[in-house]
């Protein structure tokens, strides 16, 4: 298994309302300068960012699974279900956009970040479905709490998100100097976004030298067996990533992805 790093300068970069919001898009829409394109069924990732308040007006969805996840700050929501609500840090978001859905949003300061994902179930399956809304609050995840690190689960076993496609989802924070492992499975592809800190990441089980990365920086290793991967902190500050596992490959057609 390789992991492959990408910098920001391959990542996308997008922005809303005259630059109130900015976004790094570790995987962009097309002309976004995103290198990648979406893996398996992880088709968007944006890390939103707002100094202050900034605006999304209504805007339309079909099909994808749309998840937010606040990091800092408020984000608001509103939709065509009639639904409003504000969720805070460590909270979620989902929209199971179905046959339909249109909805704007608000991300409230200072320093607001959030992080917006698209999963992608079987399409032609998923338009045939009612769009829904969930809010998560964050004591709702299971946290796990080891020697030097902390990982909590936003999507897999024991996370109160129930999504179509096929996805797992941690929160982690390693102190500075530890390490934590991490198991990823065969036949599937571990991304990773570095959004505090740097620091390297081994695969335990093979004799390779080990990967160093940077904040910012966005991780891929896909697994044609099963291995076992270390992160571990620089030793100047603490490391938090955000980790998502997806198959590498799915049996249904996927939207075109260039």
């Amino acid at each position: 298994m390789q992991t492959m790093i990408y910098g920001p300068a391959l990542q996308g970069k997008g922005a809303f309302d005259n630059g109130k919001i900015l976004e790094q898009k570790p995987i962009g829409f097309p002309g976004e300068g995103s290198v990648n394109k979406g893996i398996g069924p992880l088709f968007y990732w944006a890390w939103a960012t707002a100094s202050g308040e900034g605006a999304i007006p209504l805007h339309p969805h079909q099909g994808f699974e749309i998840m937010t996840y606040v990091t800092k700050g408020q984000a608001q929501h509103g939709d065509t279900l009639g639904t409003q609500s504000t969720v805070g840090a460590g909270g979620v978001q989902v929209m199971q956009t179905g046959s339909g859905v249109s909805h704007e949003e608000r991300f409230l300061g200072p320093e607001m970040e959030a992080f917006q994902i698209w999963f992608e179930p079987h399409m032609r399956l998923a338009l045939l479905r009612q769009p829904t809304y969930t809010q998560v609050e964050p004591d709702r995840f299971p946290l796990e709490e080891g020697d030097g690190y902390t990982r909590k689960t936003v999507l897999g076993e024991a996370s109160p998100i129930e999504l179509v496609a096929d996805a797992r989802m941690w929160d982690i924070e390693v102190q500075p100097g530890r390490t934590i492992r991490h198991i990823v499975p065969k036949d599937r592809t571990l991304t990773t976004l570095a959004i505090r800190g740097g620091g390297r990441v081994d695969i335990v089980d093979e004799d390779r030298e080990p990967s160093v990365f940077a904040h910012r920086d966005f991780l891929i290793q896909r697994a044609e067996r099963t291995h076992e991967v270390a992160f571990t902190a620089s030793a100047e500050e603490p490391l938090r990533l955000l980790l998502i596992e997806v198959p590498s490959k799915v049996d249904y057609p996927l939207y075109p992805r260039r």
